[in-house]
């Protein structure tokens, strides 16, 4: 359990090279010593010529046992990639380079394509490696066959010095453990939520009001980033980051980070470290199993890692102080009053656990909720017809004032827009689990594609399957042939409703199963109050392209491509969760200003 709970992944990979390239030659000078072979000149050779053998034999007697359990399961294999390189790699090499510089996820569909699967095991260097789109599996992977599945191994060694003891890096009684301690905090809906929006909302919307009466351009998604984060850090540890009064990203054709959020003061530092070790791990990811060969003598989250523990260590201490204090005094406090940091504290005197299992959360309730209100924002500047519908309703029903939570779920074309927003625009567009150390199938795939077989999918042990929402949530087959279309309307009327009402594991931005988001009702309510907040005072929305960095404009190529790329106007960009590359640069007017 020990070595589950702190992967380390030095010593992984050196066994895998010490077994790849050491144990073949070391066998067989073995056996030349054993036996009294003489090899002569050869011995070099026939040393090196055993380390492609025993790979060779390796790999046979891997897929020999794999097709006997596939037989006694009554499956079949899942089709697998198969490049002009040894191991895949040219296809390996493609992948990593087109994920980087193509449109989202779309070599991933060019494969899916190739291959008429939604469904494909890439097999890179001769590794299992699932890759899916299709909502059947997913559906298995995430709720009817979760026994099969966790986040496994594979994950804790790209995730371990980030996320830590979190509930994201967890499995089994370690993950039940957190979730237990935080669901209190997140599935009710509580009056103080909304007196918090307001004061962080409010906020937001100053200054926003004091860059359009200067007709300057805002970098959108950073400040929705300041806005979370500053809620979220009030919500969770009763303390404000402030980083709403902090400075401003300005429009730059110099260098920027992968956001626009570029400032040089402490919070510029910590934005820019958070977003690092996102991008990181994401390459990890890409690399595939051998990725620690890179990071043998330098974990390259570190750095950053060091940067966001010392803003989050200072609080931690200052609750187990108060805890202490506490004890001392016999003052306790009711439930109901803690704060999430201090509830934590309550359970454990274990600093480096609180800290992370506070680092996990916030990473979900800063980046998601951010995602989602800048998704939105863009759609409204394409969109102003939409923008003024919604705009139209929550006068109507909230008019000038705070809106109420009985106003928030009377809103029903707003919450369309969030809805539709969020299936073409997922914040976490690409999960991952990996299946237990034993074998299991996959059910019948979709109809997206023809199939050969009514036989389900066989999954080998300890295989990490990668599945997209984003995809899935575009999928022409389970949303019709304007899947890549913007449009509210799906949500409303009936007979369109009906698609998803009558498949509901179709639309799993906020994932499902038993370990779906337990904050989904408290970023609804967020985003939702926000919009009403910003639409109550302005009226247009303008993307400002003077502002864009260059670098972060959509290529021209786009325009000739398929689907949503061909009237995109920004570049949407992903590590572990989606943003867009450089920032949303807009423009907003007051709606009572003209």
């Amino acid at each position: 359990m020990a070595l589950a709970d702190h992967a380390n992944y030095r010593f992984r990979i050196l066994k895998d090279i010490f077994q790849a390239l050491v144990a073949p030659p070391v066998l067989v000078s073995l056996c030349h010593g054993t036996f009294n072979l003489r090899f002569g000149w050869w011995s070099i050779p026939v040393y090196l010529l055993a380390i492609p053998l025993a790979a060779i034999i390796r790999v046979q007697y891997s897929d020999f046992v794999q097709a006997r359990e596939a037989r006694r399961l009554g499956a079949r294999p899942i089709p697998r990639v198969v490049g002009k390189w040894p191991g895949n790699i040219d296809v390996m090499l493609k992948l990593k380079k087109g994920l980087a510089s193509q449109y989202i996820y779309e070599p991933f569909l060019d494969l899916f394509e190739e291959y008429q699967c939604t469904t494909l095991n890439t097999r890179f260097l001769w590794v299992d490696n699932i890759i899916t789109m299709d909502q059947e599996h997913s559906k298995c992977v995430l709720a009817t066959g979760f026994g099969h599945f966790w986040r496994g191994t594979a994950q804790r060694e790209r995730l371990e010095n980030f996320l830590g003891d979190g509930i994201f890096n967890r499995d089994d009684e370690k993950w039940k453990y957190h979730r237990s301690l935080a669901r209190p905090f997140f599935t009710r809906n509580r009056i103080s939520d909304f007196e918090l929006f307001e004061k962080y909302a409010g906020r937001t919307i100053t200054v926003l009001s004091n860059l359009s009466s200067r007709d300057e351009p805002c970098n959108i998604q950073d400040l929705f980033a300041r806005f979370t984060i500053d809620a979220a850090s009030d919500f969770l540890f009763g303390e404000n980051l402030d980083t709403l009064s902090k400075k401003l990203p300005v429009p730059s054709t110099g260098c920027q980070s992968d956001r626009g959020s570029t400032t040089d003061d402490s919070w510029g530092t910590f934005a820019q470290a958070f977003e690092a070790v996102q991008r990181i791990i994401t390459m990890r990811g890409r690399t595939g199993f051998i990725w620690p060969v890179f990071e043998l003598f330098d974990d390259k989250t570190a750095p950053h890692v060091d940067i966001i523990k010392r803003w989050l260590d200072p609080l931690v201490k200052q609750t187990l102080d108060r805890k202490a204090l506490a004890q001392k005094t016999g003052i306790r406090s009711p439930m109901e009053e803690k704060t999430f940091l201090e509830h934590l504290a309550d359970s454990t005197e274990d600093a480096g656990m609180i800290r992370d299992q506070l680092l996990n959360v916030l990473l979900a309730a800063r980046d998601t909720t951010a995602c989602l209100l800048t998704y939105v924002t863009y759609f409204m500047t394409l969109y102003p017809s939409i923008a003024a519908k919604m705009r139209r309703e929550v006068l109507d029903v909230c008019g000038d004032k705070v809106p109420t939570h009985e106003e928030i779920r009377k809103l029903k074309y707003v919450k369309a827009v969030i809805d539709e927003t969020l299936r073409l625009y997922p914040p976490v567009p690409l999960n991952s689990r990996q299946t237990r150390p034993h074998p299991c199938t996959l059910p019948l795939p979709d109809r997206t594609y023809p199939t050969e077989s009514q036989q389900p999918l066989y999954l080998p042990k300890s295989t990490t399957i990668w599945y997209s929402s984003l995809l899935t949530q575009r999928n022409k087959e389970l949303w019709g042939p304007d899947a890549d279309e913007f449009d509210p309307e799906r949500w409303i009327d009936p007979k369109r409703l009906a698609r998803f009402t009558s498949n509901p594991m179709m639309f799993t931005p906020f994932s499902a199963g038993p370990r779906n988001c337990i904050g989904q009702n408290y970023a609804y309510n967020e985003a939702s109050f926000f919009l009403v907040r910003l639409l109550q005072r302005f009226d247009t929305f303008t993307l400002a392209t003077d502002a864009q960095p260059p670098s972060s404009l959509p290529p021209a190529e786009w325009k000739l491509g398929r689907g949503r790329q061909r009237v995109e106007t920004i570049y949407p960009d992903a590590a572990m969760t989606l943003f867009i590359k450089g920032g949303l640069w807009i423009r907003m007017k007051n709606a009572h200003s003209h």
